[in-house]
């Protein structure tokens, strides 16, 4: 098992993306703290680790208050041990144009995706730097790499997430701290199916013809599924990826090869 006695932290980890992860986690041997909004989300996706014999507890914060991150992160700390991976998963999004883009949707997006990745980063540096060994992970997507349209709230917190992730990777190498941040392609999670009416507006297209469009677009054919991203994730969580840091890694079927 490549994560044997290891903690990880899951924001967003009550459905999509993040509860891969935290399965996937589990399933390589590490201790699971499964974190969302939402208590009862993570106690379930805790609960089908347990059951599966793996280990995990749920805890809910919002992860863009540093208070509440901090506060949490010592609860986990006391309750698991000590934090040696850490994935910043949590996040919005919104299918609007520009200029019907409101103030409060640009700060909301901003405010969980961005800054919620940047509490999280913190509160993990700050446990894992007198260790001197840990792995930080940051969701960024496709969509952190190339621009697109009625996405730039979006765009804007993901490609923050990109400079976020390569300054922290070349400020904590030298102390053993791996930062890289995942970007996948679409992923048909909840938050996705969310959006498939705003997204079949856009497009002009019935919402049941969203998905036929979008994997037209993908050079391998397929949506990306939360299993692509949570075995990748287990990768760069392992020492099997222990000189890589830095890095944003394209998870998107071909979409984005840059």
């Amino acid at each position: 098992m490549r994560l044997q006695n290891r903690v990880a932290v899951v924001t967003g980890g009550g459905s999509g993306i993040g509860a891969a992860i935290c399965k996937a986690f589990a399933d390589e041997g590490a201790a699971v703290a499964v974190t969302d909004v939402r208590l009862a989300a993570a106690e379930e996706i805790a609960s089908e680790i347990r059951v599966s014999g793996g280990q995990a507890d749920a805890w809910a914060f919002d992860v863009a208050s540093l208070p509440a991150v901090e506060s949490a992160a010592d609860e986990i700390e006391a309750c698991l041990g000590p934090i040696s991976i850490w994935v910043n998963n949590a996040g919005v999004s919104h299918v609007v144009p520009f200029l019907e883009c409101t103030e409060q949707t640009w700060d909301i997006t901003q405010r969980v995706n961005l800054k919620g990745t940047f509490a999280g980063c913190q509160a993990a540096i700050r446990r894992m730097l007198p260790r001197k060994n840990g792995v930080v992970l940051n969701m960024s997507s496709q969509s952190g790499k190339v621009g697109n349209s009625s996405y730039a709230a979006y765009c804007a917190s993901k490609f923050g997430i990109v400079g976020l992730t390569q300054s922290l990777a070349a400020e904590f190498a030298e102390h053993g701290i791996r930062v890289n941040a995942l970007c996948p392609g679409v992923v048909m999670t909840p938050l996705w199916e969310s959006m498939l009416d705003d997204y079949a507006r856009k497009r002009g297209i019935e919402p049941g013809e969203v998905r036929p469009y979008m994997e037209g677009k993908i050079p391998m054919r397929r949506l990306c599924q939360p299993e692509d991203v949570a075995r990748y994730a287990v990768f760069l969580a392992s020492d099997d990826a222990s000189y890589i840091t830095g890095q944003s890694v394209n998870i998107s079927g071909g979409t984005v090869m840059d």
